[in-house]
């Protein structure tokens, strides 16, 4: 097995526990490879095997690697979707942030996970993309989103419209400060914290919610994954921002954006002594009684 670690900079109270990752992969004997800007960030901070190899992109990770391991929340995997693309790689998250719904491994869990990883102890979460397309190729190659691509106002400009058709067919316009299609994945993203419902990942939907509507008998509405959305937007601002799962762009007001579901998927790691709903309960405080403490 070949293993592939991409991270972020990160403070020193997470040392211990990226040593824990290297030393673990040393222990099993597994052949690793790290990113080349994260192996300069903690190359003078953990010790590392010698000779330890490095990537810098997608083609040089491709075909390179049979795992790709996230260390640092659910941020820093969403990052990790520019370097496995439509390669198949699986991606498995371990969490040295807060909440951690992708990035699902604790980070006193490392050794056991990494052993289940050797022993091929887990299964594959293939999980639906957004891919968005517009005249101007906003994002370039990285035009697509696991979480959830966003249209929002810039600051403190006024109020949005968005006019939204599906399949050509007219949605609705909505006076917001922004929109949100997520898919099952981002319905625990920001997409819930606007009111927008949980949809578990092997559903075939996406939904639609809105940031701080106007109109207060708007409510999030769930579409199937299989229809072409398009958005244009009316507003007093000449600028609004456009973002895809952690990247942003400003685009101009006469810009029209059509979302769809992507040609490829990502395979996110779940180990075998995991599901969603204990990571709900977990996540979110399930069945827990504040009247027991």
């Amino acid at each position: 097995m070949k293993i592939a670690i991409y991270g972020r900079e990160f403070n020193n109270s997470v040392l211990p526990f990226v040593q824990d990752v290297f030393d673990a992969l040393k222990e099993y004997e597994i052949e690793t490879i790290v990113h080349k800007d994260y192996h300069e960030f903690i190359e003078d901070k953990v010790k590392l095997p010698a000779g330890l190899a490095t990537f810098c992109d997608h083609p040089e990770l491709c075909n390179n690697a049979d795992v790709l391991i996230s260390l640092g929340g659910d941020g820093t995997l969403l990052d990790t979707l520019a370097l496995v693309r439509d390669s198949g790689i699986p991606v498995i998250g371990i969490n040295f942030g807060r909440l951690g719904f992708l990035a699902s491994i604790n980070k006193n869990e490392i050794r056991n996970a990494i052993q289940a990883l050797v022993n091929h102890e887990y299964s594959l979460d293939k999980r639906t993309l957004l891919n968005l397309e517009s005249k101007h190729h906003l994002f370039g190659d990285e035009n697509f989103a696991l979480n959830d691509i966003t249209i929002h106002r810039r600051d403190n400009t006024a109020m949005m419209i968005i006019h939204a058709y599906m399949n050509d067919e007219f949605i609705n316009s909505y006076w917001a400060d922004g929109l949100i299609i997520a898919t099952p994945t981002g319905s625990t993203a920001y997409s819930l914290s606007c009111g927008g419902p949980i949809i578990f990942p092997s559903a075939q939907n996406f939904v639609i919610t809105p940031i701080a509507p106007h109109n207060l008998n708007v409510r999030p509405v769930i579409i199937p994954d299989d229809v072409s959305l398009r958005f244009e937007v009316e507003a007093r601002s000449t600028k609004f921002l456009v973002s895809c799962d952690s990247r942003t762009a400003t685009v101009d007001r006469s810009v029209k954006i059509t979302i769809n579901k992507a040609a490829f998927h990502v395979n996110l790691i779940r180990l075998n002594n995991e599901s969603y709903l204990t990571t709900l309960r977990n996540k979110l405080l399930w069945g827990i009684d504040t009247r027991n403490y």
